[in-house]
């Protein structure tokens, strides 16, 4: 008798609780109920998850934007960033790729990629896509400003026949979803 009244209240404890949550915050005991799963922008959180450092779960919540939004230029160029913040290198080119072809004129996109060229070592191609997010940009900010001499004056670097010296570059995050490279001589 005692582990039946305990079952019958523990079932009817859980219901209140599940019925007061679904509320819309005028009926039950608790708190309002959170908006459902599919009402929070995926975009949003993984900006927020990205300035704290969690990559992984920015990832994460970039993929449900994807899922929620639909691809389309923010939700590649988000998955991309995330992944350069990983170090995912080659996964961050293809979305980054992805992004400048569905709309050539956004410029994070094309500076996360020039960002992504740089630190694979592909200098040329590199200046060639910061050359494009400035351009995209008009010329506005000053990180894809300094990302394009950065390219440009490692290219001028290669292309003689001088030693080189070596450089260190460093990926700085500058906003959501936007990097800047910083070179220090080792």
């Amino acid at each position: 008798m005692r582990t039946t009244a305990f079952v019958v209240l523990t079932g009817l404890l859980l219901s209140a609780c599940a019925d007061s949550s679904r509320g819309n915050g005028t009926d039950g005991v608790f708190a309002p109920g959170v908006a459902g799963e599919s009402d929070i922008d995926g975009l949003l959180v993984g900006h927020r998850l990205m300035a704290a450092g969690e990559y992984e779960l920015a990832l994460q919540a970039y993929n449900r934007a994807a899922v929620q939004q639909g691809i389309n230029v923010d939700t590649l160029s988000a998955i991309g960033s995330a992944n350069l913040s990983l170090g995912r290198l080659g996964q961050a080119e293809r979305w980054l790729r992805r992004a400048v072809e569905e709309d050539p004129t956004f410029p994070p996109a094309w500076n996360n990629l020039g960002v992504v060229l740089m630190e694979r070592g592909q200098v040329a191609e590199a200046s060639q896509v910061f050359q494009r997010a400035f351009a995209a940009d008009n010329g506005n900010s000053d990180e894809i400003r300094e990302n394009l001499r950065l390219a440009l004056a490692k290219l001028e670097n290669t292309g003689n026949n001088e030693p080189q010296e070596n450089q260190n570059f460093n990926l700085i995050r500058r906003g959501p979803g936007d990097f800047v490279l910083t070179s220090e001589p080792l």
